[in-house]
């Protein structure tokens, strides 16, 4: 009875340990690599999954999240001769687990390789200038060689960065010197233009106010001839308006021919004790009361008067 219980706890204990063996949880974003017998047999995705102890095993265990490969500096000569380090960040992700085992020997580092000589390459054909401002063709050109080259390897490069360029000191101090240069020339571009557009304004304001002085100007005397031509048709009006009322005056108090010659004989001794030289008066008033009124000078013509 005794060698029989032993047996059961024997029997029971080996297959407790057939089960617990047999069965695998593959966790998320992970796959088991499954051989049998030393030969591949199955990929192994996330969840249950069974083996046969002793006969499967897992080879390896990978993981399909996108990795990160950190290359360290190394030293690239540029086209014109100047030795710089690059440091170089690939981002990566497996997405074929059989070939990652089984067609590369280390992933991870024939990436490292393949990213390292890649740069030199695509490096030794830029000068030291093109390779600062040429960093986004640099990582398009590494991720296209890479991408070709490790996709045999179940591997898919999805990014890759320059994370630093240095170069070599002397080349950084005269790199400074250059810049500072450049900054100093940009100030007396930008002074100079300054200066320039400050005495453009000027001018353009000394000519504005020049315009509108001269429109102010005219436009006085425009005005001073409005009121003047104003002034003389009002004063026109007032004299058209005092002959008016004169002759009106004259008509309504009917005179006689006698009186009417007279004032005229009157009005033509005013004008010419003038300064004009020369008269014209009717001949019948010239030669009937010139006596009478003792205008000076002679007779000059039927119709004429001359004065000296």
């Amino acid at each position: 009875m005794i060698p029989f219980i032993i047996f059961l706890v024997i029997f029971f204990g080996i297959l407790i340990f057939f089960i617990y063996n047999s069965i695998k949880v593959v966790n998320q974003s992970e796959v088991y690599v499954i051989e049998r017998l030393g030969k591949f047999h199955k990929i192994a995705d996330a969840g249950l999954t069974f083996i046969i102890p002793f006969v499967d095993r897992v080879r390896f265990v990978v993981s399909l999240k996108q990795q990160t490969l950190d290359v360290q500096p190394q030293e690239v000569i540029t086209k014109d001769n100047v030795t710089i380090k690059i440091n170089t960040v690939v981002f990566y992700k497996v997405v074929a687990p059989a070939k990652a085992v089984y067609e590369i020997q280390s992933l991870k580092k024939s990436i490292e390789y393949l990213a390292i000589t890649t740069t030199r390459d695509i490096v030794g054909k830029l000068d030291l200038d093109a390779t600062f401002s040429s960093r986004d063709l640099i990582n398009e050109q590494l991720k296209m060689v890479l991408n070709e080259a490790t996709s045999q390897w179940g591997c898919k490069v999805e990014r890759v960065e320059i994370q630093d360029i240095t170069p070599p000191e002397d080349i950084r101090t005269a790199m400074e010197k250059q810049m500072n240069a450049e900054r100093t020339k940009r100030a007396e571009i930008l002074k100079a233009e300054g200066e320039r557009q400050a005495k453009i304004l000027q001018a353009e304001g000394s000519k504005t106010a020049t315009i509108l002085a001269a429109e102010a100007e005219k436009e006085a005397k425009i005005r001073k001839a409005m009121g003047d031509a104003e002034a003389i048709k009002r004063v026109a009006e007032a004299k058209a308006l005092e002959v008016q009322m004169i002759y009106s005056a004259m008509k309504d108090a009917d005179p006689d021919e006698r009186l009417v010659q007279l004032k005229s004989l009157e009005a033509l001794k005013e004008i010419a004790d003038g300064d004009a030289n020369k008269i014209f008066i009717p001949f019948e008033a010239a030669t009937s009361n010139l006596a009478e009124l003792g205008l000076k000078g002679e007779l000059l013509h039927p119709t004429s008067h001359k004065t000296e």
